[in-house]
């Protein structure tokens, strides 16, 4: 289910195929692009990984390096550039536009390769998290968005564990790191090669595999964590069956012992057609297996059951406004938010805000700055500011343009310059949420 992909960029038929033929394998998929709009859709809909760009094209190789980093860079696919040209400044010129490296034709076809697949490994390894070791939210993300691009039959399951902030509090992180780290090796011993393994956050997994597997595999996961959680807790909470917390607001409450929450979802009797779609209806099912709350539990998506809106969130405002352009972005911020328990709406055009901001009621807003020479976000955040009467909304203004002075006199209550992390985001929307609530 790993599959890595590639795009050659080169109207060169016959070397195109001749590279296609020497990198394509059962885990790298190749695409072939003749020209940059064809080029662009297929970057658009799979997100390679790795973009090999010829010089042949009718185009200038340095210009096309630098808008495709500027149109990737949340995902930021390595880029190879190939080229009959040997000379040193031709290297440094197109090396200086942002490729990652520059080979001169001809080469050795075991080179060649070497090269190429020694890139994708960097890139996939970039991007793993650092305590599961596990591919984080882009590569999840990107892998979800081709699994729905796919043909296949498959299944997408989202796992995480009940009362974990508690029992993190209670016995620290490093026991709490290790409880993530046994499961995580739980979920790996039963999945299959041609399965994935990853996170949509620090704390959840996603997994990817074809829906006849599916469900046997949320069963053994809930068997296996219920029999292995005894190790992680004292012989008295073991007994007792619940746990104390300790503080001035919760001082003798009793909290679960964990538990497993897995939602599953399928194409069997459902057509997806996009990946916020996807991950509506993911996270829609993995919360209806949550509504148990003892013991661990998975809930499969049926043919006659819809998950959408089955749960009611009944926070008194968890509203949270994003206008932000970039796709990929934007459907990242809403599955980390719902994930989170907050209630989201994602505009496509920044007309649609102040309707929005009227009727919604977010306490948050997030507000990208939009086109680099128009700016528009920034227009928006003045009328909002200060043209909207009684706005109670925090405005967490995000952008390219590095300039702090300019987007916070525009009334902006958090500059937060790109890229930025998402656990910064949501530590900020924490914070204003709860001012906004006090």
């Amino acid at each position: 289910m790993l599959v890595k992909v590639v795009l050659i960029i080169d109207k060169r038929k016959e070397q195109s195929i001749k590279y296609k033929k020497i990198l394509e394998n059962s885990d790298i998929t190749v695409f072939i692009a003749s020209d940059f709009v064809r080029a662009l859709e297929i970057m658009n809909r799979f997100e390679p990984d790795l973009l090999l760009i010829s010089d042949s094209m009718d185009f200038d190789i340095k210009k096309a390096i630098e808008q495709i980093r500027i149109l990737t860079y949340n995902t930021r696919p390595a880029i190879v550039a190939l080229s009959k040209s040997n000379h040193i400044q031709d290297k440094i010129d197109i090396l200086d536009s942002g490729a990652d490296d520059f080979l001169s034709e001809p080469i050795n076809n075991d080179e060649f390769k070497a090269r190429i697949t020694a890139h994708i490994r960097r890139n996939f390894e970039n991007n793993l998290s650092e305590k599961m070791m596990l591919f984080d939210s882009k590569i999840s993300y990107k892998m979800i968005k081709r699994t729905v691009n796919s043909t296949a039959q498959w299944a997408i399951m989202l796992i995480d564990i009940d009362n974990f902030e508690y029992y993190k509090n209670i016995y620290g992180e490093l026991a709490a790191d290790k409880l993530l780290q046994t499961y995580s090796a739980i979920i790996k011993s039963v999945i299959e090669k041609k399965d994935y393994i990853g996170q949509l956050s620090n704390e959840d997994f996603i997994v990817i595999t074809d829906n006849e597997k599916a469900e046997k595999i949320a069963n053994y996961l809930v068997y296996a964590f219920d029999t292995v959680i005894s190790k992680f807790y004292n012989k008295n909470d073991i007994e007792r069956g619940f746990i104390f917390m300790h503080g001035d607001d919760e001082a003798e409450d009793k909290v679960n012992l964990v538990s497993t929450s897995i939602g599953v979802i399928t194409n069997q009797y459902k057509k997806y057609t996009d990946v916020k779609q996807v991950i509506s209806s993911l996270i829609s099912t993995h919360k209806l297996a949550k509504q148990y709350n003892q013991g661990s539990n998975y809930i499969v998506e049926r043919p006659k059951i819809s998950a959408d809106k089955a749960i009611k969130n009944n926070e008194p405002n968890n509203n949270i406004l994003i206008a932000e352009p970039d796709e990929a972005l934007s459907i990242l911020l809403e599955a980390t938010a719902r994930l989170q328990g907050y209630n989201v709406r994602v505009l496509n055009e920044f007309e649609e805000i102040f309707d929005a901001v009227q009727s919604y009621n977010p306490s948050i807003i997030i507000l990208d700055a939009g086109n680099s020479e128009t700016l528009k976000g920034l227009e928006v955040c003045r009328k909002l500011k200060f043209g909207t009467e009684n706005l109670k909304s925090n405005i967490i203004f995000t952008t390219t343009v590095h300039d702090k002075e300019l987007v916070l006199n525009a009334g902006a209550d958090l500059y937060l310059p790109k890229p930025y992390e998402l656990s910064v985001m949501f530590s900020w929307i924490r914070k204003f949420n709860e001012n906004f609530y006090n």
